[in-house]
């Protein structure tokens, strides 16, 4: 009997984990009522690019899904660590591939934060289950982009140091804790359940510019960028979670949205390749159309070199285009609106005054990479609302003209849309979406499991095999404690 019993559990206990998902809700960090100038954002990107354009791993500490809104914003989401847990806001960071977290013993660390969230401080004395990286652990000799490793043999610990071009930074050591994570089981009536793995992350002592200041002050990064010592790496190497992850970034209203450990699921989602060896998220766009027009643009200027190519990254307010891009770009969507707008110039960018919806005047624009796969912006994805001029609304083009250098996709353009970083197949997916709503999200191969992040419901088959299985399960162990 008791074999018959432990047998049903854990069987049980190998579907539940089967359909499981870990998913993360994001929150907007700066009310609407906050405006920032086109000069502002552009100056904070970049200052930004110029550290991962670098090769420095870089730790956004400002951005925003709608900056003709916010202006200056972050999306970052609740994480638990530590036994007993403790809860951490961090911004969430594509550019980047560590997790860390102010240590309580941080000399320079911001005190208390203007985005109405409290600061906590990690204790490794305080957590029961918190270790200390040794210099032997391959973390130290291995290296990560951005960081220099180090380690003192006087009191064998792995420590790092990121520095930026702007001379701000952090610096540390490496832990090893649990990582506490929610887990979808299924049933609408039942509640989330936790679970927990052991990941390194880094624990900061010293920080210096835009991190010690409180107006964006949060409790760390959470690295989603490629590399090995990310959460999502971590996790997937021991099978914990898929190499995958997704977000959906709201635009609109609050923002806020949903991140999951795991690939959210829509049939009108398209792949692209992601371009091999790169330590960013690198894709080849290869031409642009406006309603359905291919611009004339020579698709050698989209090329992946050194300082040349394509990125998302989820960290970056606006969008930006190489020159020989930008100038068609512009050109073609002036053409299309003359009619019905008025040209202007705002502080040197290029805009446009209307008294009509802009759905019914600005044309779409494609951006096609490679494989096929389209990405549609609708004017909302591409222009900035700069508030009125002479009666009318001003709108401005959204992206930004680069000189020279890399294209880089920010979240002007992702905003909206399911977003998949399939890492196991080195591709990134999107769709446009309303991210307000549930998601479905699987993380199995199998098409029939999948679990819907909004609503917590399962598949029908799955839901019927779970519920039978847990069913059976609670009897037999009600049966069992009766004998004994």
């Amino acid at each position: 009997m008791r074999c018959c019993i432990h047998t049903l559990l854990v069987v049980t206990a190998m579907l539940v984990s089967a359909v499981h998902g870990a998913f993360l809700p994001l929150q907007r960090s700066i009310p609407l009522s906050h405006r920032e100038e086109v000069a502002v954002l552009r100056a904070r990107d970049s200052a930004r690019h110029a550290r991962m354009l670098s090769g420095i791993v870089d730790f956004a500490v400002q951005g925003t899904s709608d900056p003709n809104s916010v202006g200056y914003g972050l999306y970052y989401t609740k994480v638990k660590m530590g036994t007993p847990p403790k809860e951490f806001n961090v911004q969430i960071d594509t550019g980047s591939d560590i997790l860390w977290v102010n240590c309580n013993t941080c000399s320079n660390c911001p005190q208390s934060s203007e985005l109405g969230i409290e600061l906590n401080f990690f204790d490794t004395v305080g957590s029961s289950t918190a270790a200390l990286v040794p210099c032997s652990d391959p973390i130290c000799t291995i290296g990560v982009q951005g960081a220099a490793a180090e380690c003192s043999t006087r009191v064998n610990q792995c420590s790092y140091s990121f520095k930026y071009g702007d001379g701000s930074g952090t610096s540390g050591y490496y832990v090893s804790d649990a990582l506490y994570f929610n887990l979808i089981i299924g049933q609408p009536s039942l509640p989330s359940v936790n679970s927990s793995a052991t990941i390194i992350f880094g624990c900061s002592i010293s920080q210096s510019g835009d991190l010690t200041k409180t107006d964006k002050a949060v409790d760390g990064i959470f690295g989603f960028g490629p590399g090995a010592l990310s959460v999502v790496s971590q996790l997937s190497s021991r099978g914990i979670t898929p190499k995958i992850f997704s977000h959906c970034l709201k635009g609109d209203g609050d923002g806020g949205g949903i991140l999951v450990l795991g690939e959210i699921k829509e049939s009108s989602m398209v792949y692209s390749p992601l371009v091999p060896s790169q330590p960013h998220y690198n894709l080849n766009l290869q031409s642009i159309a406006v309603n359905g027009q291919l611009l004339p643009i020579n698709s050698a200027v989209f090329g992946t070199s050194n300082d040349r190519g394509t990125i998302v990254d989820c960290g970056t307010t606006l969008a930006y285009l190489v020159q020989e891009a930008y100038d068609p770009l512009v050109n073609a969507i002036t053409t299309v609106v003359s009619q019905s707008a008025r040209q202007t110039n705002s502080k040197g960018n290029q805009c446009y005054l209307v008294s009509n919806s802009i759905g019914d005047i600005f044309p779409s624009v494609s951006l096609n990479f490679e494989g096929g796969a389209s990405m549609i912006l609708k004017p909302e994805q591409y222009l900035l609302h700069n508030g009125y001029h002479d009666g009318a609304e001003m709108w401005c083009i959204g992206f930004q003209n680069v000189q020279e250098g890399v294209s880089i996709l920010g979240d002007l353009v992702l905003k909206d849309k399911i977003v998949v970083y399939d890492l196991a197949h080195q591709r990134i997916g999107w769709t446009n979406y309303d991210c307000s709503s549930s998601v479905n999200v699987s993380v199995t191969t199998s098409k029939d499991e999948y679990i819907n992040g909004g609503q917590l419901s399962l598949s029908s088959s799955a839901k019927r095999l779970l519920s039978n299985l847990l069913l059976v399960s609670i009897v037999a162990l009600s049966m069992y404690i009766m004998l004994v």
